[in-house]
């Protein structure tokens, strides 16, 4: 594996933005989830007009991981309005970060989230924070490692299933 290229997301790259957004999320959670329910997220969360408005969206930031020109993985962050739970205003919100599978355990998520921590240093963030899925431990585990704790819950809608995601932050 050669160096690692971090490069924002624009609009040119809608279609490789909804290949990887759909790959990374199904090979994630289609073992803990109905296959109705992930059909209907990945429909609908990954559709062409869903990324358009998040990506046209001034407030949401994207930026893909590159090995050799490969998208490998990628960032989501939202500041401001476009945070998923109201926050204080000087938040940065990591809505999502994913990795493909076959680069689990190459420091690609930790890479991405450097990236989101850079970004937040620069914004004069005074904290970053996230929400992950309560049955996601291995999620859970790199974020406690990069200094995450919890503070608070909310619900998570896939499909036609309410799930619980811890919400977690990090001062800075």
């Amino acid at each position: 594996m050669e160096k690692i290229n971090i490069k924002k997301v624009t609009l040119s790259d809608i279609k490789d933005l909804q290949k990887i957004g759909k790959q990374t999320f199904f090979e994630t959670f289609s073992e803990s989830n109905s296959e109705e329910n992930m059909k209907k997220y990945l429909e609908e969360g990954f559709s062409v007009d869903k990324l358009t408005e998040e990506l046209t969206n001034p407030y949401s930031e994207f930026y893909f991981a590159l090995d050799n020109q490969e998208v490998i993985g990628y960032l989501k962050l939202n500041v401001g309005e476009s945070q998923t739970e109201e926050q204080h205003h000087e938040s940065l919100e990591i809505e999502r970060i994913y990795v493909l599978q076959d680069y689990h355990g190459k420091k690609i998520g930790q890479i991405l989230y450097e990236k989101a921590l850079q970004i937040a240093l620069e914004r004069k963030s005074e904290y970053v924070w996230l929400g992950v899925w309560e049955e996601n431990p291995r999620a859970i585990s790199f974020y406690k490692k990069n200094g995450f704790v919890e503070f608070d819950k909310h619900i998570f809608v896939l499909g036609d299933d309410e799930q619980t995601d811890i919400m977690m932050k990090k001062m800075l």
